[in-house]
C-alpha cells in the first residue's frame, strides 16, 4: 500500500527562515534525507577545522544543543545558522549550496516511496495500474480512513488522521497541474470491494467519478470477464520526468522498488501499453462506474 504523504509541518522556517530565536527550532518530527546529508557536511567541515560543537555553538551563537541536533539531521537550520557556520567553517560555500537543497521530512511518507514521490512533484505524466486498492489520487476521505483502520499493526488515532489528512493533501496534485496527463488502469474487483461498508463505496464510486472528470485525468477499468491481461505481476506506476526520461514503480507488502534500467522500464510500459489495449474504453469505463453506483 502506498502509504504517502505530504512533508512534514514544524514551527521554524527552513533555510533562508527569519526571525527563529536561537535553540528554539522544533525538533523535526521526520528528518529528511538531505537534512541528514546537511548535517554530515556540517559535521565533516566542524572536524576537519578541529572544532568540538560546543566550540562551533560559541561561534555561530546557537547551543551546544541545536548544533548536534543539525548534524544528526533532527533541525531545520536558519539562514542565520548557515550564514554563521560557513563562516566559522572556512567560507567553502558548502554549506550555503547545500542549504538550497533542503526539505522537511515526509509525514506519513513510507521510506521506500520517498524517492519516486519526490519524483512524482515534477513528472510531466503519470500511468498507475492497481489491482489491489482504489489509487491514492481517488480515494475518497472515508475509503481512505476505511484503509488505514484495516492497518496492521494498528495505528493510533493521531497516526491515522495524520495519513488520511497526508492522504487527501496529496490529491492536490490532479487539481493543481490541470495539464499534466494522469493516466490509471484499475480493476473491476477493486471498485466492488465493499471496504468500509455500503455508505463507503457509494461515496468512492462518487469520488472516483467527479476525480476522473477532468480532462487531464483518464481511467479505464480491467474488467472481470477479461480473458487476456498483460499486467499479472501485480501493481505498476509509470512516469516521464522533465528530461523524457521514464522510470517505473512497483511495490508489495512493507516494500517497493524504483526502476530506472531503460530495458526493464521499455518492457514495464510496453506491459502497460497493452494493458490500455485490453481495458474498457474511458467511456465504457465511466458507464460502468455510474452502474455501480446506480448498484450500490
Amino acid at each position: 500500500m502506498d502509504v504517502v504523504g505530504v512533508e512534514g509541518e514544524a514551527a521554524a522556517g527552513g533555510a533562508g527562515g527569519r526571525g527563529v530565536p536561537a535553540g528554539e527550532w522544533e525538533r523535526e518530527p521526520h528528518p529528511s534525507d538531505s537534512l541528514r546529508t546537511f548535517g554530515a557536511v556540517v559535521q565533516g567541515l566542524r572536524e576537519h577545522a578541529g572544532l568540538s560543537r560546543a566550540d562551533l555553538a560559541a561561534r555561530v551563537q546557537y547551543s551546544k544543543h541545536t548544533v548536534e541536533s543539525v548534524e544528526l539531521g533532527r533541525r531545520m537550520p536558519d539562514e542565520a545558522f548557515v550564514e554563521r557556520a560557513e563562516e566559522a567553517l572556512g567560507n567553502t560555500g558548502a554549506l550555503r549550496k547545500a542549504a538550497r537543497h533542503l526539505t522537511r521530512g515526509e509525514a506519513g511518507l513510507a521510506a521506500w516511496f520517498r524517492r519516486w514521490a519526490r519524483l512524482e512533484r515534477e513528472a510531466v505524466s503519470f500511468c498507475t495500474y492497481e489491482c489491489r486498492l482504489v489509487p491514492g489520487l481517488l480515494q475518497s476521505e472515508g475509503y481512505a480512513r476505511a484503509l488505514f483502520e484495516n492497518r496492521i499493526p494498528l495505528l493510533t488515532d493521531e497516526q491515522l488522521e495524520a495519513q488520511v489528512e497526508a492522504r487527501m493533501e496529496r490529491q492536490r496534485m490532479l487539481r493543481e497541474r490541470p495539464t499534466v496527463p494522469f493516466h490509471f488502469i484499475v480493476e473491476e474487483a477493486v471498485l466492488r470491494r465493499r471496504l468500509g461498508g455500503a455508505e463507503v463505496r457509494r461515496a468512492q464510486l462518487d469520488y472516483v467519478l467527479e476525480q476522473t472528470a477532468p480532462r487531464n485525468v483518464t481511467l479505464q477499468v480491467m474488467p472481470l470477464e477479461a480473458e487476456y491481461h498483460s499486467c499479472m505481476d501485480g501493481p505498476l506506476r509509470l512516469l516521464e520526468t522533465p528530461e523524457g526520461r521514464r522510470l517505473a514503480y512497483s511495490e508489495g507488502q512493507e516494500s517497493g522498488r524504483l526502476i530506472g534500467d531503460s530495458k526493464e522500464v521499455r518492457v514495464l510500459q510496453q506491459r502497460y501499453d497493452t494493458l490500455r489495449s485490453q481495458a474498457l474504453h474511458p467511456k465504457d469505463s465511466r458507464a460502468l462506474l455510474e452502474r455501480l453506483r446506480g448498484e450500490a
